[in-house]
């Protein structure tokens, strides 16, 4: 791993629109804060409706019919996004050290996962830009019929916080193949990559207007991109809440396409063939991995009777060996979660367990008062109805339930509201088929956790969303289907 010399200059606080960084309307700033220490990074320029509507004005200007985004060549597309995976691989460094330094993630997770995982979603969209096709239909009557594919035009994008530039790269990869333009808006506590890809854009050479990125915050700047009439489709990843709130934006205004990838409380289920020691680990790294900040982190962790007591001890010895501190430190394992608000949340279901009856083996308290950090916990004897067996709580707290037949376990892994995914490890190929097919989740994992891929698609059931990212299916979302018919004389 390269070792980081120094904390990474912040170059970009600006909303970038029309190829320009450029001061909010109301000349207006907020804070991006260092969750290691709760100070301030940089002032961000503030988004708020007006910037909105320049920036969308600017990604409509770029879709007109005549424009040269819309005359490009699919193969020119290609190339342009090659070109930013190519400075995004070059600038790995900077980008992992602004990502963890904004968002608190160990620097060697950004700089060996999160930035190759960027890299790979913009060169598999890259490959895609040439690769989505109509079809001809045998239609009755004397007619040539024949469907072909168009980008559905201009669309607005709202990332999260816990990945920032992979969930950057997850909406820009298939908006840009599909030849939509767009404009994304970070999230206000992490804006910092976004800007930085925002300047490489540029550099790779997207025409003016075609992304176009406005910090600011959720009530005024998300919401003015949702409810703007000329964006035909939002794409959100966050929370349940919220999304509801997008989906109400979308009746308010135009009734445009909104895709969703919202929260989850993911069962993992561990049955008694397993080698323990194996399953915990597997188990350990579905719920702590990013700290618990997984949209589909494996937060329900179901372990057959059998073998309850000898995991739980081993999962409760794991989690005290992590290590929690400054995500710069080569040894840190676990940094602060992001912001004073996520370790509110995260504290008050800790103590809701507690109240409820679930048994604390290990952590439960926040490390100091400088930065956010959280202990590694794990609780055991968790019940359905608890508190942390129901609610999303997007920090490092392990919830082990034990359970006995296959039956029953399906029957409690379905009872949430979510859907977004599910493990099972087991050493028998029938009960893990058995258990993939009867769980109402949008992926399932066997023997493994967190295993995406940018080919295949991910999002949720019920709950968890609308639509799915990655894979060919997200970029149909950027999609429209026009059927065209044209009369052809019979000659037969």
């Amino acid at each position: 791993m390269d070792t980081l010399q120094q904390l990474p200059k912040i170059q970009y606080t600006k909303i970038f629109i029309n190829n320009k960084f450029v001061d909010s309307v109301n000349k207006k700033t907020f804070p991006t804060l260092n969750p290691a220490t709760g100070e301030t990074i940089a002032d961000i320029a503030e988004g708020e409706k007006e910037d909105i509507d320049i920036a969308v004005q600017a990604a409509k200007t770029a879709f007109s019919r005549k424009s040269e985004w819309r005359k490009m060549a699919p193969s020119e597309r290609m190339k342009l996004l090659n070109k930013l995976a190519d400075l995004i691989e070059q600038n790995t460094t900077e980008l992992a050290a602004l990502e963890s330094l904004d968002n608190g993630k160990p620097y060697k997770n950004s700089l060996i996962g999160d930035i190759p995982g960027v890299v790979s979603v913009f060169r598999y969209y890259a490959g895609l830009c040439d690769k989505y096709f109509g079809k001809t239909y045998p239609v009755d009557g004397d007619f040539l019929c024949v469907s072909r594919k168009e980008p559905i035009g201009v669309v607005g994008q709202i990332i999260p916080w816990n990945y920032p530039l992979m969930m950057l790269a997850w909406k820009w990869g298939p908006a840009l193949a599909a030849g939509c333009t767009l404009v994304l808006k970070p999230a206000e506590q992490t804006p910092l990559t976004a800007l930085y890809a925002a300047a490489l854009s540029k550099e790779a050479g997207f025409p003016k207007g075609v992304i176009n990125v406005v910090p600011g915050y959720g009530p005024t700047a998300g919401a003015a991109l949702a409810l703007h009439p000329d964006v035909s489709k939002v794409a959100f990843t966050g929370s349940t809440e919220i999304g509801r709130k997008m989906l109400s934006y979308s009746a308010q205004s135009n009734l445009k396409k909104v895709s969703l990838e919202l929260g989850g409380k993911s069962p993992l289920v561990v049955f008694d063939d397993v080698d323990v020691d194996e399953a915990v680990k597997i188990a350990h790294d579905a719920l702590f991995s990013n700290h618990g900040q997984n949209c589909c982190a494996g937060s329900r962790t179901f372990v057959q009777a059998e073998i309850y007591d000898e995991f739980v001890r081993k999962a409760s010895e794991l989690a005290k060996k992590k290590k929690v501190g400054n995500p710069f430190k080569e040894d840190t394992e676990q940094g602060p979660q992001v912001d004073q608000m996520s370790i509110n949340k995260i504290i008050d279901l800790i103590n809701s367990g507690v109240k409820e009856g679930a048994k604390l083996q290990t952590g439960g308290k926040r490390i100091g008062n400088e930065g956010y950090f959280v202990e590694p916990t794990v609780f055991s004897d968790v019940k359905d109805n608890m508190r942390i067996a129901k609610e999303e709580i997007f920090g490092p707290v392990q919830s082990i339930l034990k359970f006995e037949t296959m039956d029953e376990v399906i029957d409690r892994a379905n009872n949430t509201e979510y859907g977004l995914a599910a493990g099972v490890i087991t050493k028998d190929i029938n009960r893990a088929f058995e258990f993939s097919q009867a769980v109402r989740a949008g992926s399932v994992w066997i023997n493994t956790y967190n295993a995406v891929t940018p080919q295949a698609p991910f999002g949720g059931y019920k709950m968890s969303g609308i639509g799915r990212e990655l894979g060919p299916d997200s970029l149909e979302g950027y999609l429209e289907t026009k059927t065209i018919n044209m009369s052809v004389p019979c000659t037969h």
